[in-house]
């Protein structure tokens, strides 16, 4: 099997995957909004916010939704923060929105209400890391950078390092391969980043990987190698009886209010004997058949307040 050192220096193996996984993108790359040609820099920067740890059909409906009533970082930062909580609606990890909403802010405060073009001023922005801060500046503005995600790793784990999967972290290592995969050329860099991500969310997936449909299926060290087992089994995210689905079950039954609820409502995990709005009914029922222990309510409401997802004023609570 061929290392991945060696591989990465072989140029005509190298040059074969980008121009067969950019023309593979080119001809089966999803429609996605953020990609369309009249995108705006904008858009890009809230589709990478919503779809961290988050899948594109998931995101979707959420992202139009939030297009459509702030199309601009000024729209956005003109409101409260707890309106792009209750807008970030299921997506996930609600704290994503508090800092998008942040980030709009300095946008308006800093750049004058546009997206700021340059990496160092991008990762300055609130809730932007490395990985964000390369996205935004490759997909939006057509820079070259790195960007290495999930799907960016999978595909080079197996095509080139013969690995069913990659490390369960990011490492040196892996950041060293996907920097001297890059191509020189800046368009071609571009088109690989997007195209590689695709690949790996399409056809080089997780669990059920269509080898049979991948355009270098021929030169991957995986398939080369027999396509060997993992050296660890991946493991999801426990959700079940966690506090992240108990602060979630709060947070829904705050997005569905229209006023601010009584605090003893969430303090009791919804099992207080007081009237509720018909509008949160359901919201409630699903919060109270969590049957949470009192410890575990008591350190998930007071999470949400510390992280600034909820407000609480003369004993109601909103977002």
């Amino acid at each position: 099997m061929t290392s991945s050192s060696d591989f990465s220096l072989d140029r005509a193996r190298v040059e074969q995957l980008h121009e067969r996984i950019n023309s593979w993108f080119e001809a089966n790359a999803r429609d996605l909004p953020w990609r369309a040609d009249d995108r705006t820099d904008w858009q890009v920067m809230v589709s990478e916010f919503m779809l961290q740890q988050t899948p594109v059909v998931r995101v979707l409906p959420v992202w139009e939704a939030w297009m459509d009533r702030w199309p601009t970082p000024a729209d956005l930062a003109a409101v409260e923060s707890g309106e792009a909580v209750r807008a970030w609606g299921r997506l996930g990890y609600p704290r994503r929105a508090l800092r998008l909403h942040a980030a709009a802010q300095a946008i308006v405060e800093k750049h004058g209400g546009e997206v700021p073009h340059s990496y160092d001023e991008l990762l300055a922005l609130p809730g932007i890391g490395t990985y964000t801060a390369a996205a935004i500046s490759v997909f939006a503005f057509g820079q070259r950078a790195t960007v290495i995600d999930t799907n960016i790793r999978r595909v080079f784990a197996r095509a080139v390092e013969g690995k069913a999967l990659p490390h369960k972290s990011l490492n040196i290592a892996e950041t060293r391969l996907a920097e001297s995969l890059m191509p020189a050329d800046l368009a071609t860099s571009v088109l690989w980043n997007a195209a590689t991500m695709e690949l790996g969310a399409l056809i080089c997936t997780a669990k059920s990987p269509k080898c049979e449909l991948c355009p270098v299926a021929d030169l991957c060290a995986w398939v080369a190698a027999g396509k060997p087992e993992a050296d660890y089994v991946p493991t999801g995210q426990a959700w079940q009886g966690t506090d992240r689905q108990l602060r979630g079950a709060m947070m829904a039954v705050l997005r569905a209010a229209v006023t601010p609820v009584p605090a003893s409502l969430l303090q009791t995990g919804g099992r207080v004997d007081i009237a509720i709005p018909q509008e949160l009914v359901p919201a409630v029922k699903k919060l109270a058949a969590l049957n949470s222990s009192p410890e575990q309510i008591e350190r998930c409401y007071a999470g949400l307040l510390n992280d600034g997802l909820t407000r609480e004023y003369e004993g109601h609570v909103s977002l």
